[in-house]
């Protein structure tokens, strides 16, 4: 009797829609669906793992505005959030917050099969109880004192404007969450959102004064290990770092990088049977930032050892003259044996490793600029 073949499903967010891809013939082939809500732009798009039937889809539409939409027969029909997220009226002479975009959306715990969270620009972190239908501000973050302080200005720090995302729930406990801001830092919470507390040791900001800072650091994306949870990594604005809890400082395995290639990037991603296993595709860091590779060379970097080393992984990539870029959301791993990892680029293509790194193809061409990519088994 033949192995049966594993298969994947791709969840796509682009500048002008979303797409389905999915593999066949031991994703070997690919076919694609859509486009859904053409025009729109979408920032993330997530089956919720709990029911496996589910899809959460952050929009922007130019009549509607910031938004949410679900489907429950995988993208057939949507339905918009009855109250999407919004920040409450301001309380006395505090400046009003509206949101520009809804950037980021994590499902809760599996013991809350109702519970999401999302996070938005400007930062602000937000939970739907109701499958994703009527949305409520997390006010021990939204209403803290010190937001203000940790979040920066509203309409600055970042090209796009600030972003509230990695929001992070410990498998383990409902109630512990992580969550990342650009411009900010990684925060902490014990209670389900009802108190923070900044995690930011060892991360460098050059940006800053000389010193340590507690907050306004910039993380571009952070990950927590689904198998060993009290393992983080995080690439940030200022390198690649990691962490394992209980410590409360980050170790910079960035420096182990190549240095004519540095340790700057946007995404990071974790091979999810092994917590020594990270991925990170470099951008050029100069002082310029161009948000490139590096040299017009692209390249998955691989470690397996935790940060202690890390492995060029370029095989089926272009060589030269390929100024590829991918986004914080732009990189996924399946669960498949051997790992698939999967790169949406801001070209509008989606580039697949089958071998955990070790060569590349690109599976998918001419979509729109890829925000986000996540993915999913087949027959969810």
């Amino acid at each position: 009797m033949s192995e049966v073949q594993p298969e994947v499903t791709l969840l796509i967010g682009t500048r002008k829609g979303a797409w389905i891809v999915r593999s066949s013939g031991g994703r070997q082939a690919w076919a694609t669906a859509g486009p859904f809500h053409l025009g729109a732009t979408v920032h993330h798009l997530v089956l919720d793992p709990r029911d496996r039937t589910t899809l959460l889809l952050a929009a922007r539409t130019g009549h509607l505005g910031p938004t949410v939409f679900r489907s429950r027969d995988w993208g057939e029909t949507w339905e918009e959030a009855a109250r999407p997220p919004a920040f409450a009226p301001p309380v006395g002479d505090a400046p009003p917050r509206a949101v520009n975009h809804v950037f980021w959306l994590t499902p809760g715990h599996a013991s809350e099969p109702d519970t999401w969270y999302a996070g938005s620009s400007p930062s602000g972190l937000f939970r739907s109880e109701d499958g994703g239908s009527t949305w409520s501000e997390v006010e021990g973050f939204n209403q803290h004192p010190e937001r203000p302080a940790w979040t920066g200005a509203d309409d600055g720090g970042t090209p796009d404007g600030p972003k509230l995302h990695s929001i992070l729930v410990d498998p383990r406990d409902a109630r512990h969450l992580y969550l990342g801001l650009s411009s900010g830092g990684v925060f902490e919470s014990l209670d389900r959102g009802a108190s923070w507390t900044p995690l930011n040791k060892g991360i460098a900001a050059d940006f800053l004064p000389e010193g340590q800072h507690e907050y306004g650091h910039d993380p571009h994306c952070v990950v927590l290990h689904p198998q060993a949870p009290d393992r983080l990594y995080q690439q940030n604005h200022c390198g690649i770092y990691r962490l394992d809890r209980p410590g409360d400082t980050w170790i910079r395995i960035g420096d182990a990088m190549p240095r004519e290639v540095g340790d700057v990037g946007f995404a990071i991603d974790v091979d999810p049977r092994d917590p020594d296993t990270a991925f990170v595709f470099p951008m050029d860091g100069t002082d310029v930032w161009p948000r490139i590779s590096p040299g017009g060379s692209p390249a998955v970097y691989r470690t397996r050892d935790a940060g202690a080393s890390w492995t060029r992984c370029a095989a089926g990539f272009p060589a030269e003259q390929a100024w590829l870029a991918i986004k914080r959301q732009g990189m996924a791993v399946d669960a498949a044996d051997p790992l698939g990892i999967y790169l949406g680029t801001t070209h509008g293509s989606v580039w697949a490793s089958l071998d955990g790194g070790d060569s590349w193809a690109e599976v998918v061409r001419h979509l729109p600029h890829i925000y986000s990519l996540e993915a999913v088994p087949c027959g969810s």
